[in-house]
């Protein structure tokens, strides 16, 4: 058909016509589905084995990334470990001390304080209060103002407690105020929210107060909320202006507030309500 003495048009010509009648022929009978379904048949072992090299690299590429990723994991563990230790050592030791001290001045040890591990169900829509909901309520022995911690630090403390889920309030609320204390010195002072999910802000600070940044705040054990000694926020902004009553004094949470997924509910212990009775 296609000899040199067959002109260039009349080849063209016998082409256009062939694809015309096999897209017509392809659309109006199933003739032209069952070939294709054949030949994708019959070419599908030829797209895996084309496939192939590019599986069997990537299937090299993510063992090696696991391999490395584990092994890096492995060294920061092997890390967080040795540090780990070297604060358990001291704390045996600081607790052999504290016990020691408690001998000589007659005084019973301080008991632990009883807990409850609580999951966050759902976060408050509204933007000017920070709140959060728990799967733990009254059914669980839980009552108002309790407060609430993570595996980092002070969280908030409980609201509207119902009989199977509870609602927290978050330090960074602007309704919340946490009592805590100067670490450094154990200046005692006041931290309350004001809105801002990493910020909170120490209330009526004077301008002698011995306050730096990288300051860090615990809880004082004052208010009957919170149990002493733990974790609340960092100092990071201080701002002394004398034509001001008070110095702005910024710190940020130490609990991951916009990432928590689990809490630890505290109650006091009866020797402190007691004392603070």
């Amino acid at each position: 058909m296609f000899a040199q003495t067959v002109s260039l048009q009349l080849r063209l010509f016998v082409a256009v016509l062939l694809s015309v009648i096999l897209i017509i022929g392809d659309k109006y009978t199933e003739g032209g589905t069952n070939v294709r379904t054949s030949l994708n048949t019959l070419v599908s072992p030829l797209i895996y084995v084309a496939n192939l090299p590019y599986e069997v690299f990537s299937f090299g590429a993510k063992s090696l990334h696991t391999r490395d990723q584990l092994l890096t994991e492995n060294e920061a563990l092997k890390k967080k470990q040795m540090l780990q230790s070297e604060q358990l050592q001291q704390y045996q030791f600081l607790s052999r001390e504290n016990q020691k001290l408690r001998a000589l001045l007659g005084s019973s040890a301080k008991p632990s304080n009883r807990k409850i591990i609580a999951q966050v169900l759902s976060v408050h829509s509204n933007p000017y209060s920070h709140q959060v909901v728990i799967n733990r309520g009254t059914t669980n022995g839980l009552s108002e103002s309790q407060a609430v911690i993570d595996d980092m630090g002070v969280v908030g403390q409980l609201t509207k407690v119902g009989s199977t889920t509870s609602r927290v309030l978050l330090m960074t609320d602007t309704t919340h105020a946490t009592p805590v204390r100067i670490l450094r010195n154990d200046v005692r002072t006041v931290v309350e929210g004001i809105g801002k999910i990493n910020v909170v802000k120490l209330s009526h600070v004077p301008h002698s107060l011995d306050v730096r940044i990288g300051d860090v705040l615990v809880t004082s054990g004052l208010g009957g909320i919170f149990p002493e000694g733990y974790p609340v926020a960092v100092v990071t902004e201080i701002n002394r202006d004398e034509g001001q009553p008070f110095a702005q004094v910024y710190a940020e949470p130490i609990a991951q507030l916009d990432r928590i997924r689990l809490l630890v509910v505290l109650w006091r212990n009866q020797q402190e309500q007691v004392s603070d009775d």
